[in-house]
């Protein structure tokens, strides 16, 4: 993969020569420093027009023109593709990119990144996000047997299901449920485990990306219903039985409700994949693990 963000050292490239007997460019042209670049160490460039680029002053044609030397330098020094982050504020300089060859790599709300494949044969540049995570929890209170549905507000089919939402961006899965657990209903949980996934494609709620939905089992730490009149329809605590057994849910609740109810009754340790933190291979970062519970001689 080639990652824009590992960056190995920042480089200068020389200013354009010109032949004996040819005509010099446009001054506004041969006084700006051309593009400045980090290398990354898969072997591409990334270029930022931020503030420290003398080139995001130019207009979009002596744009171009350094932009047309760059990539010629580029491929002399063997680099194999080309990041451009353009700030929206220098959106002027996309139509540029795009007539040298450049194409949208992906946008977030403030800037907008294009690639050119320098490399020999088909690009091999890794695609942006392909799935949206969206998260639910199945809070279960266990001294009741009773768990936590709502019916969403917006669906033509007003089924019972476990309350949940997208994941936002840096937020781990567990948090996720929770925090959609306290919007949807008011109810404070803690997470425990993974019960499910599912995966989709072709998703039309996922701007026809791929859909990961995760279900995760939640223990209660408050129980007044304070539930969210915008998005729900209604919400209550329903007996775990009912809902694995009701026609008036999802198949997907309904199958999870089974899930549930057998861990209830036998041991929830014969259905959840538990959470442990370890160490990354990135200095300063952490992971988090799912999986089934070990035997403790094997985890020990």
């Amino acid at each position: 993969m080639l990652a824009q963000g590992l960056l190995i050292r920042r480089w200068l490239l020389a200013a354009p020569r010109t032949s004996q007997g040819q005509e010099p460019r446009a001054a506004c042209s041969s006084l700006v420093p051309a593009l400045q670049g980090e290398l990354d160490k898969f072997g591409g460039v990334s270029v930022s027009l931020d503030a420290s680029q003398p080139a995001h002053r130019l207009d979009p044609t002596s744009f171009q023109r350094h932009l047309q030397d760059s990539i010629k330098q580029w491929k002399a020094e063997g680099r194999i593709a080309a990041w451009l982050h353009i700030p929206i504020q220098q959106s002027r300089f996309i139509a540029s990119a795009a007539a040298e060859g450049f194409t949208f790599h992906h946008a977030e709300s403030t800037s907008a990144t294009m690639t050119l494949w320098l490399g020999h044969g088909h690009s091999r540049l890794p695609g942006y996000a392909t799935h949206q995570v969206g998260v639910a929890g199945a809070v279960l209170d266990e001294d009741t047997g009773k768990v936590l549905v709502v019916q969403d507000k917006n669906k033509t089919t007003n089924a019972w299901k476990f309350p949940g939402g997208l994941s936002d961006q840096s937020e781990d899965i567990g948090d996720t449920a929770v925090r959609e657990v306290l919007e949807e209903t008011g109810i404070k949980s803690e997470f425990k485990s993974i019960l499910s996934v599912r995966q989709q494609h072709n998703h039309p709620g996922a701007f026809g990306k791929s859909d990961m939905y995760i279900i995760c089992r939640l223990a209660p730490l408050s129980y007044q219903i304070n539930f969210c009149t915008r998005e729900c329809l209604k919400c209550e605590w329903m007996d775990l039985v009912k809902l694995a057994t009701t026609s008036h849910t999802t198949p997907i609740t309904s199958r999870v409700a089974k899930l549930l109810l057998y861990g209830y009754r036998q041991g929830f340790d014969k259905i959840d994949m538990t959470m442990k933190e370890y160490p990354a291979v990135y200095s300063g970062m952490v992971y988090r693990l799912y999986h089934r519970e070990l035997p403790v001689n094997l985890e020990n």
